[in-house]
């Protein structure tokens, strides 16, 4: 009854299942194991950050560029406050409000974007502070730029003047005319009654998006993997079932027929009856 399993178009169905289901197999536990190393990377950078407030700070130039390593760590830089700007919509202790961020005009030539605290509510240049007058030396948490849509980064265009969506070097180098470090600084202690902004963990090592397509495209290839063993088992029992009913002739003469039954019984199927 299971000789059909050897034909040969039952071997090109066996040797698909063979290599099909092995291969969703291992895909799926290697997206599995891309989502491990999300949510061990997230915990590693959650510790870093943890433990960086403890370690001293580091001059600037010593920690770039800025990479996993390096981001969240705690730097010190020394300059003259120049232009500032305002970077709306940005949630802290769940409120909305907006990042007062003021360029620092080092010793040699560039700019560190520094963000000297957050205030509630829309962003109104008036509410912002003046930053302090003079040379100034600033300790804070070393931040990669930010990439618009991630991590809930604005991806809005049009904003007013003085108002910028991301903190980066590519935003920024359109609203001044100096080079920008590609890198920011969050203040460990916030100016004039604002709230300090805390370090967040570096791109690409948290539960964002990216993460949970990990997981949900290891449950995509293991279910197939289960959809061709199911389908496999399926045809096996449907052709089991149809050789028993060609047995015991309870076959329909066109199924029989088109599944190639013996030429004489076809013969005597097509045989008028008198």
């Amino acid at each position: 009854m299971y000789r059909f399993l050897l034909t040969p178009r039952w071997w090109g169905i066996n040797v698909f299942v063979l290599l099909a289901v092995p291969f969703c197999v291992f895909m799926g536990s290697w997206q599995l194991s891309r989502f491990e190393t999300r949510v061990d990377d997230q915990r590693t950078a959650e510790a870093q950050v943890a433990s960086a407030r403890e370690e001293a700070p580091r001059p600037l130039a010593e920690m770039l560029p800025v990479d996993k390593a390096t981001s969240g760590k705690r730097v010190t830089a020394t300059g003259r406050y120049g232009e500032q700007l305002l970077v709306p919509d940005r949630e802290l202790d769940g409120r909305r409000g907006f990042y007062v961020l003021t360029l620092l005009r080092t010793d040699g030539g560039r700019a560190l974007p520094v963000v000297r605290g957050w205030l509630p509510g829309a962003a109104d240049a008036a509410k912002a502070p003046a930053p302090p007058a003079g040379e100034v030396t600033v300790t804070g948490a070393l931040q990669a730029s930010e990439t618009p849509g991630d991590n809930g980064v604005s991806a809005r265009g049009g904003l007013p003047a003085g108002q910028t969506g991301a903190i980066s070097a590519a935003s920024l180098v359109n609203l001044v005319s100096y080079d920008l470090y590609d890198a920011w600084v969050t203040l460990d202690t916030a100016d004039s009654g604002m709230k300090a902004v805390p370090a967040t963990a570096p791109a690409g090592t948290g539960l964002d998006l990216k993460a949970f397509q990990n997981l949900g495209y290891t449950g995509e290839w293991f279910v197939f993997a289960g959809f061709v063993v199911f389908m496999w088992f399926r045809l096996v029992r449907r052709e089991v079932e149809f050789a028993r009913d060609t047995a015991l002739g309870i076959v329909p003469q066109d199924d029989r027929a088109g599944a190639g039954a013996d030429p004489a019984v076809q013969e005597d199927a097509s045989t008028p009856v008198r």
